[in-house]
């Protein structure tokens, strides 16, 4: 991150608080953004490229939020949340027919719910990336050699996952409010990893 600045003459909390609101701020935003569910991938992962230009100085609010967005709704991203979508709706399926009492349901829910998990943290490592910005395909691949080589970032994506399921759960409301702590925790996942991969040998 860029060094902290001092506060400014009239500036009621310092440069963290106000990057927190502004995290619940673009959250909030992104939340308004997935309602028509075929947009959230586009949505979370403009709630991540905006706030990780708050390393560049780049400021981190909805109307930045909404700029990006913008220019984000093509045939590309729209396809991307068809994916999803549709990944989802075979995850909870397969999970259902498993509750059904088939012969071998234990274990096929098992490997269902394994497989559900891995193409969530995949998908959400994806959003995250800048390359989701411009090229799915190149993000998705590049999520899941990361799955590989950070197998830890895998686990703190999944934490900060069960992390605002809980919140949800806790208060309805912060459910809209949700989307930004996560877009946070997954950028700082990806910087994580960007480091650590060029600090490497």
């Amino acid at each position: 991150m860029s060094a902290e600045r001092t506060r400014e003459p009239g500036e009621l909390f310092g440069p963290r608080m106000t990057l927190f609101a502004d995290v619940l701020s673009v959250g909030l935003a992104t939340s308004v953004a997935c309602l028509p569910l075929l947009t959230a991938p586009a949505a979370l992962s403009s709630a991540c490229a905006v706030l990780r230009g708050v390393r560049q100085g780049r400021p981190a609010t909805a109307g930045r939020y909404v700029e990006v967005l913008r220019s984000r709704l093509r045939v590309g991203d729209l396809a991307a949340g068809a994916v999803a979508l549709a990944g989802a709706l075979l995850c909870v399926a397969d999970l259902a027919l498993a509750g059904a009492g088939l012969p071998g349901a234990a274990l096929f829910a098992v490997v269902a719910g394994a497989i559900g998990i891995g193409a969530l943290v995949v998908g959400l490592r994806a959003c995250a990336r800048p390359e989701s910005l411009t090229d799915w395909p190149a993000a998705v691949r590049g999520a899941a050699r990361d799955v590989v080589r950070d197998p830890g970032g895998c686990g703190l994506v999944l934490l900060a996952v069960a992390t605002a399921a809980l919140c949800a759960w806790m208060l309805v409301p912060l459910a809209f409010l949700a989307p930004g702590p996560l877009a946070l925790a997954l950028t700082a996942v990806d910087v994580r990893s960007v480091g650590a991969s060029g600090s490497g040998p």
